[in-house]
């Protein structure tokens, strides 16, 4: 495909020229390495957490409580503690205070600063955590993990987004996503060979190797282009335009620099962009990126990625097996993230979050039913045959939401906001997304203590509703170039189309009011469909 030239249409008729560029896809998989290193650490954790060297050091009363077995402690108590949550869920805490700051930068410094400061974060953090002596200084190196996943989560899927052409924006944007699922599978896979080591420094190498993705992003972000939208946006015409002319590989680029200059002379006239956020003709595009986030936390995604070998082991498997079964469902993450590449831009969004749903509803009932019956508080009766049905019915419910809820919760957002209210739009999506993963990470173990089996029925509840929400208000915008979403999508929707009124269109931005002209809907900076 690489080369292959392509036109999108616009709102007025104009069709933008476009090739898909050598410069773009690597720009895109070196900015995608910004997931690689979010995965790595949201799989590291579970793993580590698992290994009785790191417990006995860190958290000795777990170690106590997992050494005195199912005899003496409930099964699905025996992880059950407030420190070893905050251990995991600190990171998802700092990275939602980090945010504020990231979209700032952002807007001021360039899409490209910003995924450079995320990298230097991670390093000093994996830093830390690897060379840790106490508890202290574990959790200072994944609070700054966690500020490099806030400013990695703000800025890349933004700079995949600009970026891309109309054509493939899904399937590129997924490749965040997919870099996540990689660096789940990579750290399950690192935690499987250190759990090996003798000498109890095993916990050690596994923290420490998440320095490979943060070099790959720092270095990433040093060689990737900066993208035209930021460019353009403060002020560095010129340099804009020759990266659109580097980036779409032809020189016609002036109809989609014409939309640029327009969405940016649009996007400066808002002063207060996050109170611009909350004006009536944004909220379609607000409250869907809110309940995505929402919904895709109560999933239950996360609990069983982050704790996936301390959830098995409760479920009786031994430490290794426990190990391996994580590595099994990582992998199964990954491939079917692929498939979400290949077909998001193809059968769309929709299609791919309702299909998911039933998938996910029925995999977690099941296991729900099947730990019911054979786990109890003291015993575990898994035999080898129900064991294998629980691993895949993790895994098919693992693939059903690595092809929907996990890429299309960062996509959506990303392709729904107008340029004015996009860096503030994208910091509520990364803010809400890391308030409740940090909310499930730090209740998930107390949950599994005493909702026992019926946490999964828990989460299948969640899927129900939120596959519900997805029928009705959730509408498509596959092949729908960004600047067109409002006269495409929210004023032909049953729902959304109440908000997009044009007599509400006069109501005035925060700065009063744009080159003191009345609304028409379309020429002015009262219309979301403002151009990319």
């Amino acid at each position: 495909m690489a080369g292959g030239g392509f036109a999108t249409a616009t709102a007025n008729g104009v069709e933008f020229e476009a090739k898909i560029t050598p410069i773009v896809i690597i720009s895109c998989i070196m900015a995608a390495t910004g997931g690689l290193m979010f995965g790595y650490d949201v799989g590291v954790s579970g793993g580590v957490t698992s290994m009785p060297d790191f417990l006995k050091k860190f958290f000795p009363v777990v170690h106590r409580k997992v050494e005195a077995g199912a005899d003496k402690n409930s099964n699905y108590c025996k992880y059950d503690n407030q420190g070893l949550q905050l251990f995991t869920s600190s990171l998802y805490l700092a990275g939602l205070t980090a945010t504020f700051f990231a979209s700032y930068t952002t807007r001021t410094l360039g899409r490209r600063p910003t995924m450079l400061i995320a990298g230097v974060f991670f390093i000093i953090g994996v830093v830390l955590n690897a060379a840790a002596q106490d508890l202290a200084m574990l959790i200072a190196g994944r609070i700054l993990l966690g500020c490099g996943v806030g400013f990695a989560n703000q800025a890349v899927p933004l700079f995949l987004s600009e970026i891309a052409p109309t054509k493939i924006r899904g399937g590129l944007n997924i490749l965040f996503q997919l870099n996540v699922t990689i660096g789940i599978l990579f750290a399950n896979l690192v935690n499987y060979g250190t759990a090996k080591i003798k000498g109890g420094w095993g916990w050690r190498l596994s923290l420490g190797l998440a320095g490979v993705p943060a070099l790959l992003l720092t270095v990433g972000a040093l060689l990737v282009t900066e993208t035209p939208n930021s460019l353009v946006e403060r002020g560095r015409l010129d340099e804009g335009k020759a990266v659109l002319r580097k980036i779409r590989g032809t020189d016609n680029v002036e109809p989609e620099f014409a939309d640029l200059l327009e969405a940016s002379r649009l996007a400066k006239e808002v002063k207060h962009p996050f109170r611009n956020l909350l004006q009536r003709r944004n909220r379609p595009q607000l409250v869907i990126a809110v309940a995505l986030q929402i919904f895709q936390q109560c999933t239950g995604i996360n609990a069983i990625m982050f704790y996936a070998p301390v959830l098995f082991s409760t479920l009786g498997f031994g430490n290794d097996a426990a190990l391996y079964s994580a590595v099994v469902t990582g992998a199964v993450n990954v491939l079917s993230t692929v498939v979400s590449i290949y077909s998001v831009d193809k059968v769309g969004r929709r299609v791919l979050l309702l299909e998911a749903g039933v998938q996910m509803f029925f995999s977690q009932v099941v296991i729900a039913i099947i730990l019911g019956i054979k786990v109890t508080d003291h015993s575990q009766n898994l035999s080898k045959g129900f064991a294998i049905l629980v691993v895949v019915m993790i895994c098919t419910y693992v693939a059903a939401f690595a092809w929907s809820w996990g890429p299309l919760g960062w996509l959506i957002p990303s392709e729904t906001f107008p340029l004015e209210t996009r860096s503030a739009g994208q910091s509520v999506t990364v803010c809400v997304n890391l308030l409740f993963t940090f909310i499930i990470a730090q209740a998930f173990l107390s949950m599994l203590c005493h909702f026992k089996f019926g946490i999964f029925i828990f989460f299948s509840s969640w899927v129900l509703v939120m596959s519900f929400f997805v029928m009705f208000l959730l509408p498509e915008t596959k092949n729908i170039p960004i600047e067109e979403m409002t006269e495409r999508v929210w004023k032909k929707h049953w729902f959304w189309a109440r908000f997009m009124d044009d007599h509400h269109d006069d109501q005035v931005f925060a700065s009063g009011h744009v080159n003191g002209k009345k609304s028409n809907g379309k020429s002015n900076g009262f219309d979301p469909s403002t151009r990319l």
